[in-house]
């Protein structure tokens, strides 16, 4: 059950949406199920002689009352409450108890106050009510409803399950502010795909995830053609900021503007700077000139950016899990908007669902997290990656690590009683999982392929190799594409000069397999990321520095001439997985 609240000027205007046909004559049988008063209140749904104008001016009459400037601006109070999909079917006086009961919560009309503000219960389809109250009650105060969208989200949660309806996810009041229905009628009416809202705190997140400090932030949104107003101090300092699309205006055709924190709570100047603090080291600043125009290499670096993050949520430390978990959205805001056009539009829904999953109650130590800003800066600077080649692969072998990370904010968050956010990390893992099929098809058809083309002697010895690292594995088909992927990236291993035993058992170990959806797919990436094997067999691996995640061991290239004369400090026949 979803109570959403919002507050308007006009009580006529909207009784008569409540009561009309619906924006696609949805609105069936518009009636009253109850109100402040039932016998005093007008119902012109089924009482011919009643009107809307009737209900409005009933409903309006306190706030006339009082003097004009004792009059709220935005005196309407409005409650859809919606049952879950799934869910039974509440009959009229079923929805006239949870109407009184959420007024009761919120301090619009408590239980034997007769001074309260007046209110009406709208019923116009099976699923959900509408809720109309104006804010000035009969003595002529104004009621107290401080939170009243978190008390009505509590009461809700109360009514569920007393009446065995589905409990949903509790909310802890970190959540992004939702458009309102004004916002959704306008965005629908103009043609727009979402809400001016929504639209905005994407385009400020991804400003925000290419940004060493706050003047880039700035720049990048004005980059990203928004309209921007920066609010100073004398001194010059910038003291919050808010921004609004081109072409999005009131009736009085000025630019309808959002400051940050009506976007998102962290998405203030303030919390803004917090993300920023400590800046990004002058090693990362160098390191992301070297990604330009090479997509593919920035990917790769962001690995073990992620890897680190994927220890560190693990990890006990709440302040540190939280300011990675937030470092793990910026990067996957970066790759969002740098991907290729097949995966974009899953990748870009992972980000939106992620985002929830970033703000807690816990207070995040940011400068944990510079190396992943430093990483989705790096991507950002690289620009958008093909989606063939190396590019393809280093983002596939990107999103499978992502995934990872996911799973572990799903951890750390159901660990915390944090259900929103786990609910919005599995759906981010969900959109992964699809963006990452698309991205791998191309280098996994290449490496089926490579694996096909081996000798029978060959395949078999490397089974015996998996089966040997993985006994659970003994069973499965070694004839899928996943396991043909798999034994080639081990012949290519051993064509690198690498010990095919020993590398697995490090794989295997490296971390757990059991939320490995595709355990052979698992396997290819790590073995081609310890290994530096090219993402795509029969490419050159895009990166020429290569980052290893702690607690891995920390191979090397294989010399590519038997005449090379090792160095004394690198001596691969001394590395364990180097063969002799």
């Amino acid at each position: 059950m979803v109570p959403d609240i919002s507050t308007g000027g006009r009580t006529y205007g909207l009784l008569a949406y409540l009561y009309g046909p619906g924006r696609r004559d949805e609105h069936i049988d518009p009636h009253l199920v109850t109100a402040w008063m039932p016998e005093l209140a007008p119902d012109p749904g089924r009482d011919r002689a009643a009107t809307l104008k009737q209900l409005a001016d009933a409903l309006d009459l306190p706030v006339l009352a009082v003097r004009e400037d004792r009059r709220p601006a935005r005196h309407v109070w409005h409650c859809p409450v919606r049952t879950a999909p799934g869910d039974r079917y509440l009959t009229d006086s079923e929805w006239s108890e949870v109407a009184r009961r959420i007024v009761h919560a919120t301090g619009i009309a408590e239980y034997s106050d007769d001074k309260a503000c007046r209110w009406a219960a709208v019923r116009h389809a099976d699923d959900h009510i509408h809720i109309v109250a104006t804010l000035k009650r009969e003595d002529g105060r104004s009621p107290r409803r401080h939170q009243d969208g978190i008390r009505a989200q509590a009461e809700c949660r109360k009514i569920e399950r007393e009446w065995g309806l589905q409990i949903l996810n509790e909310g802890d009041g970190t959540a992004a502010q939702r458009p309102t229905s004004a916002e959704r009628a306008k965005a629908e009416r103009t043609g727009r795909p979402e809400p001016a809202r929504e639209t905005l705190r994407e385009h400020v997140r991804q400003a925000l995830a290419g940004a060493a400090d706050e003047d880039e932030f700035f720049h990048r949104l004005t980059e990203a053609g928004l309209r921007l107003e920066i609010r100073r101090a004398p001194s010059g300092d910038a003291l919050g900021y808010k921004v609004a699309l081109p072409g999005d205006r009131n009736r009085a055709g000025q630019p309808i503007w959002f400051p940050g924190s009506r976007l998102a709570p962290d998405l203030s100047l303030p919390q803004i700077r917090q993300r920023l603090q400590g800046g990004v080291s002058e090693d990362n600043l160098s390191s992301t000139e070297d990604f330009a125009d090479r997509p593919a290499h920035a990917r790769r670096a962001a690995m073990s950016a992620v890897e680190q993050a994927v220890t560190q949520i693990a990890g006990q430390d709440d302040a540190s899990g939280a300011a990675h978990l937030v470092g793990v959205g910026t990067v996957l805001d970066a790759v969002a908007q740098t991907a290729s056009t097949s995966s974009r539009e899953e990748l870009t829904k992972a980000a939106r669902a992620f985002e929830r999953a970033t703000r807690s109650h816990i207070r995040a130590e940011h400068a944990d997290h510079r190396a992943l800003r430093a990483a989705a800066r790096g991507i950002i600077h690289a620009g958008n990656a093909l989606g063939r080649g190396e590019d393809g692969g280093t983002t596939a072998m990107l999103l499978s690590t992502l995934v990872l990370a996911t799973i572990a904010a799903i951890r750390w968050h159901s660990a915390r009683g944090h259900a929103q956010q786990a609910a919005a990390a599995r759906q981010a893992a969900e959109h992964l999982r699809a963006a990452y099929r698309t991205a791998a098809a191309t280098p996994m058809t290449v490496m089926h392929a490579h694996g096909r083309r081996l000798s029978t002697p060959q395949r078999d010895r490397y089974a015996r190799a998996i089966e040997d690292a993985l006994p659970e594995r003994a069973d499965s088909d070694h004839h899928g594409p996943g396991w043909d992927a798999l034994v080639a990236t081990l012949s290519e291993a051993e064509q690198a000069g690498y010990h095919v035993e020993v590398l697995l058992r490090q794989v295997v170990e490296w971390r757990e397999l059991v939320t490995a959806d595709n355990v052979p797919d698992v396997l290819v990436w790590r073995l081609r990321r310890i290994a530096h094997l090219p993402a795509t067999p029969g490419l050159t691996p895009a990166a020429t520095t290569h980052m290893t995640p702690p607690g891995t061991p920390q191979f090397t290239e294989a010399p590519t001439q038997a005449t090379t004369t090792p160095h004394p400090k690198t001596d691969r026949a001394r590395r364990p997985g180097y063969r002799r």
